[in-house]
């Protein structure tokens, strides 16, 4: 089942979408720059009060400085659109992706995948780990990335020696499959050699500036992430609903990349980042309003999974749910 702007029943005028897909190298050159300058400063606070109980708040703002960025702009590079040039697309998306733990073909084609069939089930690669609907256990393991981490890491090594899964082979050209075992095992080296050379030398800030940050991170990011989709519509071709847009403040859209537009960006992939903000305004009238920001969508989804699991109701007042996740009691599941 394909899912697009034409399946949800969605209108642009072309002269205004061909505008609005317009590229250029400028605005991702002044978002590194923007992210690289946050991180070092909030990496210079970590390195600076390490030994003390300042680099906690340190390196918790670090952390969300470091993962959710690296996520959404390897998301961004992955669909080509974050700069005109190409060269630079790829330079930076392979950054972000070793910054992500993702090997960037992969990332490419089963990010293709969930656009091409956004949430149908055994059609979309980047289904979710945990059931459908959430229960509280399920929350639990997105929102720490239980799946997301164990997968990532068996991915790497299987994919080193040539071993792919069946889902793999399905969204991925059979001639790109030699390229990506070459790539994950470049991965895999400069993971080693950065691990070795930490070790022999003595080196923690390799730890503190990009290991834990990446883990510690990780959870606020995976929210990010969880809101896209979450308790939306399965199996149907309307983007429109089981797709999720939030609002937010000028900072959380700097860190993930306007991809709290995430409707309008399914409607349209092809759009960069930087011109959703102006997508959402020409699609406006089409389009539900969208959910609250990011503190309270989230506490509302744990609210939801939360009392469903008890088998409380699980209807919000607050966010977008799908009619088939709701009165579905979940009592009695071990949590």
């Amino acid at each position: 089942m394909i899912t697009n702007a034409k399946t949800s029943g969605i209108k642009l005028d072309k002269k205004e979408l061909k505008a609005l897909m317009r590229r250029n190298n400028q605005t991702g050159i002044w978002y590194l720059i923007g992210w690289f300058g946050l991180m070092a400063l909030s990496g210079t606070a970590v390195m600076v009060s390490y030994g003390t109980w300042l680099i906690v708040p340190a390196l918790l703002a670090h952390s969300i400085f470091f993962a959710v960025p690296a996520y959404a702009f390897s998301h961004e590079c992955a669909h080509g659109t974050a700069f005109r040039s190409r060269w630079v697309n790829e330079v930076v998306f392979w950054g972000t992706s070793f910054l992500y733990f993702e090997e960037p073909l992969h990332r490419r084609y089963v990010h293709a995948s969930h656009h091409t069939h956004t949430w149908i089930e055994e059609e979309d690669a980047q289904m979710p780990y945990a059931e459908i609907p959430l229960t509280l256990w399920g929350w639990v393991e997105e929102v720490l990335g239980i799946g997301l981490y164990w997968d990532q890491t068996k991915m790497f090594f299987m994919h080193s020696i040539g071993v792919f899964s069946d889902e793999t082979r399905r969204v991925t050209p059979v001639s790109e499959l030699p390229r990506m075992r070459r790539n994950t095992q470049k991965f895999l080296m400069v993971y080693l050699a950065l691990a070795i050379v930490s070790i022999w030398s003595g080196w923690v800030w390799p730890v503190l500036i990009i290991v834990l940050p990446r883990v510690i991170g990780g959870p606020i990011m995976n929210m990010f992430i969880l809101m896209q989709h979450v308790e939306m519509a399965e199996n149907q071709p309307n983007i429109v609903k089981s797709t999720r847009s939030f609002d937010t403040n000028w900072f959380g859209r700097f860190l993930y990349c306007n991809m709290n537009y995430h409707i309008e960006h399914h409607l349209y992939p092809t759009v960069p980042f930087h011109a959703l903000p102006s997508l959402s305004k020409k699609l406006r009238e089409q389009l539900p309003e969208p959910d609250p920001g990011f503190f309270r969508t989230n506490w509302e989804v744990l609210k939801v999974v939360a009392r469903r699991t008890f088998g409380k109701n699980d209807r919000s007042k607050i966010i977008r749910q799908a009619p088939q996740n709701m009165g579905q009691s979940t009592k009695g599941i071990a949590i």
